[in-house]
């Protein structure tokens, strides 16, 4: 195979992200080669994919029987197998945390869209300088920073994280404390996956946000500010120290981050994608966070701020919650109340290992689903 096929392995290729990844690679076949899908228990879906894409190996939680060569494997042996390139980390959660560290640690290229990967272990990741110099961000906010901080060599300010706010925004407290999951699964701009549409709809997302932008761009958490910004335009800004902003804007789709990612440091053109008009935006808006209705991003910040093992029982604690959610079990105001009394029950180690990180991410989940089951509805 020539040397200018990019080699890649998708992990989560059935969710958002993934397919969104299969998207941007069909539109460029002599360029990219998929080498390797993983996916969970959406079977028919990854049969599809296999069937298309024709990938040499695949990782499913779910056996099932393969035609053909297609091999299946564990992802350990995908992320480091020679004839992977790039790996694409589009799950979400913890199951993204040892294989990018795997992938990282085999020399690969990492594509990241699982937040919880650098709020768990970035202090591990960055003291790993040459591997963290191989991850480039997938996210459109972090896409957003990264290309705005391109060339740059003045000193960062501050950088600005943009929020639409989901869908709940400007519902009262009242409100929010009724909202369904099925209402809630409803943003009113990006489609995603289950997970991270409701951390949108919480705002936790934007304090995971927050907290990877610390370790990937090295910016100081108080220098880190979210705004809510509806229309969902302007990606995230930059301010530098002669007061200047850069701002990064496209139209919201999440094929265009993923392109710049798979292609950087090119930019090259695509049909699929699509223009943003500057002539039908009549209004862009920017606001700051409610914390009061909206705790989640500050229980992020404090965590990140603390460090150690809390960013891991955050992110536990918050997967619990929004399962919880998602099958009825507590209500949508529920969910940060989980989180806090989670992170004020643990009692945090200070840089810890890997071990220390995935121990506290299983005491995290216990205790969240024992405090979220006390006083529940059912």
């Amino acid at each position: 195979m020539g040397s200018n096929i990019t080699r890649i392995a998708i992990l989560g290729s059935t969710g958002s992200i993934g397919q969104q990844t299969l998207e941007v690679i069909s539109a460029f076949p002599n360029i990219f080669k998929v080498i390797a899908l993983t996916a969970g228990r959406n079977i028919e879906l990854l049969a599809k994919q296999i069937n298309k894409f024709q990938p040499q190996m695949v990782c499913s939680s779910v056996h099932f029987n393969l035609l053909g060569n297609v091999q299946i494997v564990s992802m350990e042996e995908i992320v480091s197998h020679p004839d992977v390139d790039l790996v694409v980390v589009a799950t979400s959660g913890k199951s993204g945390l040892l294989p990018t560290i795997g992938a990282l640690k085999a020399g690969k290229r990492v594509a990241l869209a699982n937040k919880e990967v650098l709020v768990m272990a970035g202090e591990i990741i960055s003291q790993l300088i040459q591997y963290k110099k191989r991850i480039v961000p997938i996210d459109s906010e972090h896409s957003a920073i990264w290309q705005c901080l391109e060339g740059e060599q003045n000193k960062v300010r501050r950088i600005f994280l943009t929020a639409s706010g989901g869908p709940f925004y400007n519902y009262s407290s009242n409100q929010l404390a009724k909202v369904s999951a099925c209402e809630a699964l409803r943003h009113p701009v990006w489609k995603m996956g289950k997970k991270v549409t409701i951390d949108s709809a919480t705002l936790m997302n934007k304090g995971l946000e927050t907290i990877e932008a610390h370790w990937l761009f090295s910016i100081p958490l108080n220098q880190i500010e979210i705004l809510i910004h509806p229309q969902s335009i302007v990606h995230s800004m930059v301010e530098f120290a002669d007061n200047s902003l850069k701002a990064q804007l496209s139209f919201p789709d999440m094929r265009i981050p993923i392109q710049y990612a798979l292609f950087y440091p090119e930019r090259v053109p695509n049909p699929n994608l699509p223009a943003l008009d500057l002539c039908q935006i009549h209004l862009l808006t920017f606001a700051s966070v409610d914390y009061a209705k909206f705790p989640c991003p500050q229980l992020a910040r404090n965590a990140g701020e603390k460090g150690g093992t809390y960013p891991a029982v955050l992110c536990a604690a918050d997967e619990i919650a929004v399962e919880l959610f998602l099958r009825n079990e507590i209500e949508f105001t529920k969910i940060p109340s989980v989180i806090r009394e989670t992170l004020d029950s643990h009692h945090g180690v200070s840089h810890p290992t890997l071990e220390e990180i995935v121990e506290a991410d299983t005491w995290a989940r216990q205790i969240a689903l024992q405090i979220a089951r006390k006083g529940s509805k059912c």
